[in-house]
């Protein structure tokens, strides 16, 4: 009878030892994918791609124990050799192969050319072929990325004592209410997915005072734009006990800050391969609703069209006033009015045309939406009421606050997006690993 102790012995050389002093001119082991190889002739150099990087290995014919032409692009091997240093190779390293274990074969050569420094071939393709795409050096990078940004959001609030839950996404009915929404049967029964954990993260705060989710939502918009999918991931965050609903403004500035310097510390590969300027973030500014449209309408001589809203071309011209006024990367932009609103959002007691609500810009794109919630629920029922909509469906909801709750507020922040704005993509499918839009439901 064997026992397991949660440690497990490989002979496979550490990345970090092989990249270190200690190992030079001694015979190491690597595993990887054979990324690219440049056969000389007597000599090749077969680059193999690791979880940590590429890693290069020369294999000489008459002292590797296989032939070189028994390699191939894709397969995946295990290598033993003399460690070497080499100031043209990359980390300064490269393996001398003196034997190679071939741990699996392609079957088909590969449909991309994934060893090239930029994948050269259209979004449609990349996306047709995501598994494979995803092998390039760059096009991988860019999720290591979006890593960084879920980590310092968890982290982050951790530190803020928040506590992570998991809301279902299958529901009854959704928390924003409109037409937007995928319906399905479950178990014969109606049903919707989730366009938000509004609801649960609300009813959450009444139990832990500060939650935070990170999961799927699901809009059924008919939109093909670059700037949508009908499937994304929302960073969401909900508190108790606020003074203001800017303090729920400060704690996304403070989560930014901590990303950043994440990125900073650990990612720096990643931003050098794809060359990242990462933004400013010590402080933001913050604008009303109305005054933007102002500043934009005057300095681009732009007549306000929708009072109600901000069109795309707003937000763009108010990331870049922004820029070239204070040179911020960020903008929040505050009291958005009440009727575009969803009916949980507190008005503004000063003006209730508005609410305690904001956006959050990044290079003028919405990333963020969030502000202060009713939590009176006399006011909250009187809300519901004002705009005509039933309380059908939201019974559980309610009785939440009919039993008490804090003042609150929270956000939700469109990975993807900001992920995209960091990257400076111009399509959001590229942020996104497995993309869901109006015509893609594979891979």
């Amino acid at each position: 009878m064997e026992f397991l102790d949660g440690t497990w012995k490989k002979e496979i050389s550490s990345w970090d030892d092989l990249l270190g002093e200690s190992l030079l001119n001694q015979e190491v082991v690597l595993e990887g994918a054979v990324h690219s190889i440049r056969n000389m002739g007597d000599v090749a150099f077969v680059i193999l791609r690791r979880r940590e990087g590429l890693f290069q290995t020369v294999f000489e014919n008459e002292k590797a124990d296989i032939s070189i032409h028994d390699l191939k692009e894709a397969m995946t091997v295990r290598v033993k050799g003399i460690l070497n240093e080499e100031k043209r190779a990359p980390h300064e390293r490269e393996i001398r192969i003196r034997e190679v274990e071939i741990l699996s074969q392609p079957a088909e050569p590969m449909p991309l050319a994934i060893d090239k420094w930029k994948l050269n071939t259209s979004l449609e393709a990349k996306l047709n072929l995501r598994p494979i795409a995803l092998r390039n050096i760059q096009e991988r990078s860019k999720f290591k990325i979006q890593e960084a940004l879920t980590r310092a959001f968890r982290d982050y609030l951790y530190e803020k004592g928040f506590t992570e839950i998991h809301t279902p996404k299958i529901g009854a009915r959704g928390a924003e209410g409109g037409a937007n929404l995928f319906k399905l049967s479950y178990f014969h029964k109606p049903a919707v997915l989730a366009q938000s954990p509004q609801f649960y993260k609300q009813m959450m705060v009444g139990v832990f005072d500060r939650v935070f989710e990170t999961g799927p939502v699901f809009r059924a918009e008919k939109h093909n734009t670059k700037r949508h999918l009908n499937e994304y991931t929302s960073l969401d965050f909900e508190m108790g006990y606020i003074d203001s609903f800017e303090e729920i403004m400060a704690m996304e500035t403070g989560f930014l800050q901590y990303a950043v310097e994440l990125l900073r510390k650990d990612y720096a590969k990643e931003l050098q391969i794809l060359k990242i300027q990462l933004p400013k973030v010590d402080k933001i500014p913050a604008v009303r609703f109305d005054k933007a449209k102002e500043l934009v309408a005057e300095k681009y001589n732009r007549k306000i069209r929708n009072p109600y809203d901000l069109e795309p071309e707003e937000e763009a011209l108010i990331g870049r006033y922004f820029k070239e006024e204070y040179d911020a990367d960020f903008v929040f932009v505050t009291h958005y009015p009440s009727k575009k609103r969803p009916f949980y959002a507190m008005d503004d007691p000063n003006d209730e045309k508005f609410t305690l609500s904001f956006d959050l810009l990044f290079h003028g794109l919405e990333v963020t939406t969030g502000g202060q919630r009713i939590h009176d629920y006399a006011q909250l029922k009187a809300k519901i009421a004002a705009r005509g909509m039933e309380e059908e469906g939201m019974e559980q909801y309610l009785d939440t606050f009919k039993h008490g709750m804090p003042p609150h507020g929270g956000l939700g922040i469109g990975l993807e997006r900001l992920t995209m704005q960091l990257l400076g993509e111009e399509n959001v499918r590229e942020a996104c690993l497995f993309p869901r839009d109006l015509n893609r439901l594979e891979p």
